[in-house]
């Protein structure tokens, strides 16, 4: 993973104009039998199978863990807050069902100068150190060349001669450092690449395609274990447009080397990944860029027989530190589905873990239900539902409420509150799909109705994981005026029991205030946060975007469906919120 992403825009539809339309249509018609039947130019390469061997060995790899934030910090591997790599962290991997690791690695900043940009030999061994603990745990060890694609790698354009010179001088020293190491030690050219200063896509394919052929011909001439050794070569950003894997399956038909294998990246459907657009559930649209993307992956490479690895999957805003930003049964659906499609598309897996998974200092998962999730889509699907909370409004009298199951090929099987099954027909009903837990239950669990989560069920299923239901009370949140400045505002808010869920911004004219113009509903932690019991942050992002002296009315979205309503005036570097 980069510091770098593709920022998501809305995209703009172009005005229908029917009458050019019909224009072109005719014009194909009568050019058509003019057209030669071998001119086959704009179809897409058509790349050989990878060999047999090739395509066992990313099976074997799956699942993968990434051990990031380490070896690609910088300047070194305690830098980003990771402890040092120890067997014991190795073992535990292995112990979770991981059967390959990701070994992100930065080498610019651990290189001597031109012209042979050694690098450094306490470095090169403690790479190498890892690598054979690694193996020696019977892990394949996936090893790259990391940030430097954006350090210095990005400027092959517009500093073609030296770059490709360094660029050469690193893969060679890798390569001659780990020549001998066993098949299941695997290469793989540049993480992420992207260029700066080129005129656009074609100028960015040549160089991606100059990068790996340099590193495809150092890697096999270098002998001993090279000569067949595996090696995996990126999409333009690692990224699975059909037009970056087009390019790069025409890199494959060029090369026609059987021990070849692709790799892209996956964070999900970015407003969804980052909460931006009101996009705060796993729904249909991001579900459906998941299946698109993998769908496209498999037909363009592993239908042809040429296997793909996902060299880094998670969502962009999960971090254990900052909670919320993606509600969490929301972010249990999307892992449960990815697995799933992934299996079904034979796409091996790698997490992209910089700590916020696995905590390397206890070697315990930071939220274990969570990788439980993970793991089970590995081998099967589980059933979730409509959401993983029931709100009850502490100032109202309790009625029934409904969920809807989403079963996903399995059965459900019953309702359980700690070690107490509940009775189907007494405390809950189903039909079809809708499940409904009566008032007469939910009292019962909900008990003094203090605010927040007042029992939690679990919904079971004949396979996988159960489902995790809390019961919540909450009254609509109460929030508080405010005055500070340009550099963030704190609203007083009492939460109540209730969640924040996203906050919408527009000017009394109506249009769209905030930061991301394009869209009303603004983006976690870029405009606001709620990390604390008392408060939302307004950040100085969100107010550096405002107009001076012009109202902004702030929507805040909760998860239980209620809302409230904010108002925020900037008057040079002052800012003051009031309710109304």
């Amino acid at each position: 993973m980069t510091r770098r992403r593709t920022r998501f825009l809305p995209r703009r539809r172009r005005p229908s104009r029917p009458h050019r339309r019909l224009t072109a249509l005719l014009l194909a018609i009568v050019l058509l039998p003019l057209v030669p039947a071998t001119a086959q130019a704009d179809d897409p390469p058509v790349p050989p199978p990878s060999a047999p061997a090739a395509r066992s060995a990313v099976a074997a790899m799956q699942p993968g863990w990434n051990l990031g934030n380490t070896y690609d910090a910088i300047p070194d591997e305690t830098s980003w807050g990771n402890p040092p790599v120890t067997r014991a962290l190795l073992k535990k991997v292995r112990s979770q069902g991981f059967k390959s690791i990701r070994l992100p690695v930065t080498w610019g900043v651990h290189q001597g100068a031109a012209p042979d940009y050694t690098i450094d030999p306490a470095w090169m061994a403690k790479v190498r150190q890892v690598a054979d603990m690694a193996l020696d745990e019977g892990l394949y060890v996936l090893l790259n060349m990391h940030h430097d694609s954006w350090m210095w790698v990005n400027n092959l354009s517009t500093d073609h001669d030296a770059v490709l010179a360094r660029y050469r001088a690193t893969w060679t020293q890798i390569a001659a450092e780990f020549r001998d190491e066993p098949s299941r030690l695997v290469l793989e050219s540049i993480n992420e690449p992207t260029f700066s200063g080129t005129s656009g896509d074609d100028e960015n394919y040549r160089m991606l395609a100059e990068l790996n052929r340099a590193f495809h011909t150092i890697v096999r001439n270098s002998g001993g274990g090279n000569t067949s050794r595996l090696l995996v070569l990126p999409t333009l950003y690692t990224n699975a447009d059909q037009g970056r894997l087009d390019a790069l399956a025409a890199e494959l038909t060029s090369l026609r080397d059987p021990m070849i294998a692709t790799t892209i990246h996956f964070y999900g459907w970015w407003p969804f990944s980052v909460n931006i657009a009101g996009y705060t559930r796993f729904d249909t649209t991001s579900e459906q860029d998941l299946t698109n993307t993998f769908d496209r992956a498999y037909n363009t490479f592993v239908s042809r027989g040429i296997p793909v690895i996902i060299g880094e999957y998670a969502l962009l805003a999960y971090d254990h530190n900052r909670p919320g930003i993606i509600e969490r049964g929301e972010q249990l659906k999307y892992f449960e589905f990815l697995g799933e499609y992934a299996r079904r598309r034979k796409l091996t897996t790698m997490l992209w873990d910089a700590g916020q998974f696995l905590n390397r200092n206890t070697l315990q998962w930071r939220d274990p239900e969570l990788f439980a999730q993970i793991k089970s889509s590995w081998t099967t699907r589980s059933g979730t539902a409509s959401s993983d909370m029931v709100f009850l409004t502490k100032s109202a009298a309790i009625t029934s409420q409904t969920l809807t199951l989403n079963t996903n090929g399995t059965d459900f099987q019953g309702l359980r509150h700690g070690s107490r099954n509940l009775v189907r027909g007494r405390d809950y009903a189903v039909s079809g799909s809708q499940l409904t837990l009566t008032a007469a239950t939910l009292g019962d669990l909900a008990g003094e109705r203090t605010y927040g989560v007042n029992a939690t069920l679990e919904a079971r299923f004949s396979r996988g994981v159960p489902w995790r239901i809390d019961v919540i009370t909450y009254d609509t949140p109460v929030l508080s005026n405010a005055s500070g400045s340009t550099t963030g505002l704190s609203i007083p808010t009492e939460f109540r029991g209730d969640r924040l869920a996203t906050m919408e911004a527009r000017y009394d004219d109506g249009s769209n205030a905030g930061p991301a113009s394009w869209t009303p509903y603004q983006q976690w932690d870029t405009a606001f946060s709620a990390y604390t019991s008392d408060s939302i942050k307004l950040t100085s992002e969100f107010f550096a975007s405002l107009k001076d002296d012009s109202r902004v009315t702030l929507t805040f979205h909760f998860w239980s469906g209620a809302s409230t309503t904010y108002y925020v005036t900037k008057s040079g570097s002052s800012v003051t919120g009031t309710t109304a």
